[in-house]
């Protein structure tokens, strides 16, 4: 069995700060806003650009509140299903951060205020795409529009944690072309996490060779059988705290502090990290919870 002590290193970080945070953190409707409400495209790409501006200090405050709770580590959404980038795509398109009203690279100030207070970054990214014409029309040439954006991911912030993709259960009869996607990480970052998440409906399994974790959607994590196994993978239960993993006005039924605590021992029981969400609101400050 393959054993990399990258993988052994996330196993002992145990607990981390899940960050959904875009354009729909402006509507508090959810992450799924646009879709939820089925708003047509003129109605969320045309407005939110030209609105979404955080506050200089958002993600130094995030990064803190993380810390404080215990986190070592802090997945962000750098590009969530709306196909909003919050990293400069360097010319891919103007969909991204830098070319609406805040003019910032926001996954860059992510990275800094990581660093800063020894906080290790990790990059969410979308695999679904509802903004890019190609996902529905094109989609070998998407799949090359998506290997460009990690691309630079992984080439422009320094060494970082790993990637978490989701959305490949949106066609789950195309060839994602994986080997690609996964060896477009390596080339750059060799000792990155690579996770995708399987869902609601495949929770614990693995998939690729090349990745190296399971995930547990919401469900409680189950004790992993290696036996047999050709290399050694970790595995990593993502919660939220009511409704949403986006900013949503209407959530106020929040999980209780000792029903957190109860599911962060229980992953710790069975060796998995918990990654607890958290849904900046459209400034990037986070609710307060009474």
């Amino acid at each position: 069995m393959i054993v990399k002590q990258y993988v052994k290193e996330f196993e002992k970080l145990g607990f981390g700060m899940f960050v959904h945070f875009g354009l729909y953190s402006l509507l508090g409707k959810g992450e799924w806003a646009k879709c939820n409400l089925r708003m047509l495209d003129e109605d969320y790409y045309e407005p939110l650009p030209k609105q979404f501006d955080p506050k200089k200090d958002w993600a130094k405050e995030l990064v803190a509140t993380a810390k404080k709770a215990g986190c070592k580590y802090i997945t962000l959404t750098t590009r969530h299903h709306d196909g909003f980038s919050l990293y400069d795509t360097c010319g891919l398109n103007t969909f991204d951060a830098p070319h609406v009203k805040c003019g910032r690279d926001l996954v860059r100030e992510f990275v800094d205020a990581c660093r800063e207070q020894d906080i290790i970054p990790f990059f969410y990214h979308t695999l679904l795409d509802w903004h890019e014409k190609s996902y529905y029309t094109d989609f070998p040439e998407y799949l090359k529009y998506l290997r460009a954006s990690v691309e630079i991911l992984c080439k422009n912030y320094g060494k970082i944690g790993g990637l978490w993709f989701d959305g490949m259960w949106d066609k789950p009869n195309e060839d994602w072309e994986e080997d690609a996607l996964y060896g477009t990480i390596r080339k750059y970052q060799p000792d990155a996490m690579i996770i995708n998440n399987t869902g609601l409906l495949a929770r614990g399994q693995l998939g690729h060779i090349e990745l190296d974790s399971v995930t547990f959607e919401r469900g409680k994590p189950q004790p992993l059988n290696m036996e047999g196994a050709p290399k050694y993978v970790a595995s990593e239960m993502c919660e939220i705290f009511c409704n949403h993993w986006g900013y949503a006005k209407e959530d106020f039924d929040y999980k209780g502090t000792g029903e957190m605590i109860r599911e962060l021992a229980e992953c710790r029981k069975y060796g998995a990290n918990m990654l607890m969400n958290v849904g900046p609101m459209g400034d990037g400050s986070l609710r307060p919870i009474d």
